[in-house]
């Protein structure tokens, strides 16, 4: 259907801008609230990777050495390996704090397991279809959060390595996960093939949120790494520009975005803290390095961070996060997940980049 060594940031120049403190603040209040109140997942799970991911992004942004210590104590503690899962996309997520730290230290050890799980992988392909249903359903990339979860891990090793097979391997991955899960008509992802068929009761498709989120924040860290000549860059660009485009038209009057994009009355609370995150990261992202134009997105990007500054509670707690799940569903807006402090770290870490008016 289609024919398709720098470190992730230096690939374009960023828009020049001097941290924003308020921001920084803020995300260390938040970073640090999370490190003293841990949610109950191993720390090479899904949930935490995010987490690690978003800690990261703060540790570039602030060079916080308590963050650093924190990110290099979690490190040491899981021997620098991804979840036990081979090929499940989840439990590579956790390697981009690890793929950080080794650009920030050039210590291949931090990354020399991670290797090992990818060359496996290339070694031992998995050749089915992208059916989240079918047996072994997840071995490939069949599901819109798989895309954050993994793709940017091949992408960053390739830069790490100097080895084109690991990006090579991810942009082909992308484009069979894209080919059945993106509709290119509402320009958003299905969550997974059970989501093709399925409608709201105001009968508009199922586009879940953080689903939207994983996808579109992908899409940032994978152009962050992909070379200024690699022939599917301009593919990538594509689409990422039609879901900030389609997102943009999605956000709520308070900044936010909900837990179904094309139904925001069908659950409760309407606000959710994840997809926010993940999507005013991709925004400020996308702004920050020209690829997405600041005078139609910057507004958008500053409001949906004030939404997210008001999900943070005087101690540094984020609420009205989305508890895991498949989909959109009602939650507690008490509610707080380790995945959310990363999506808020990560929009954070470009937030406080941005330049113009605050």
């Amino acid at each position: 259907m289609r024919n398709f060594v720098l470190l992730a940031f230096c690939l374009v120049a960023p828009v020049a801008a001097a941290p924003d403190p308020a921001a920084l603040a803020v995300m260390g209040r938040v970073a640090r609230y999370q490190l003293a109140h841990p949610s109950p997942e191993r720390f090479d799970s899904w949930q935490q990777g995010t987490f690690l991911a978003g800690l990261s992004a703060l540790d570039r942004a602030a060079a916080d050495l308590q963050v650093h210590e924190a990110l290099l104590r979690i490190g040491e503690g899981n021997a620098w390996t991804p979840g036990p899962s081979v090929y499940l996309a989840d439990d590579l997520c956790v390697a981009q704090a690890y793929l950080e730290l080794n650009g920030a230290n050039g210590d291949p050890s931090r990354i020399a397991a991670v290797r090992t799980r990818c060359d496996f992988i290339l070694a031992h392909p998995k050749t089915g279809p992208i059916d989240f249903t079918a047996p072994g359903g997840t071995d490939r990339w069949s599901w819109c959060d798989a895309l954050f979860m993994a793709a940017p891990v091949w992408v960053r090793l390739s830069d790490a390595t100097g080895q084109a097979r690991y990006r090579d391997f991810a942009v082909k991955e992308w484009w069979a996960a894209s080919d059945r899960l993106y509709d290119p008509a509402e320009r958003l992802f299905f969550r997974d093939k059970t989501f093709l068929a399925r409608r709201e009761g105001n009968g508009a498709k199922v586009f879940w949120g953080r689903g939207e989120g994983w996808a579109f924040a992908a899409l940032a860290r994978v152009l962050d790494c992909l070379p200024a000549d690699h022939p599917s860059r301009p593919l990538f660009i594509r689409q990422f520009r039609e879901m900030a485009e389609r997102l943009g038209g999605l956000q709520q009057s308070d900044g936010s975005w909900c837990p179904s994009l094309l139904a925001p009355e069908a659950y409760s609370p309407k606000r959710e803290s994840s997809a926010t995150g993940l999507i005013c990261y991709g925004l400020a992202w996308g702004v920050n390095q020209r690829i997405l134009d600041q005078g139609t997105y910057g507004p958008a990007v500053r409001k949906a961070w004030r939404a997210l500054v008001e999900c943070v509670t005087p101690e540094g707690r984020l609420t009205f996060v989305q508890p895991q799940g498949k989909g959109p569903k009602s939650f507690d807006p008490a509610n707080t997940e380790a995945y959310g402090v990363g999506a808020f770290l990560l929009a954070g870490s470009e937030v406080c980049r941005l330049a113009g008016p605050r």
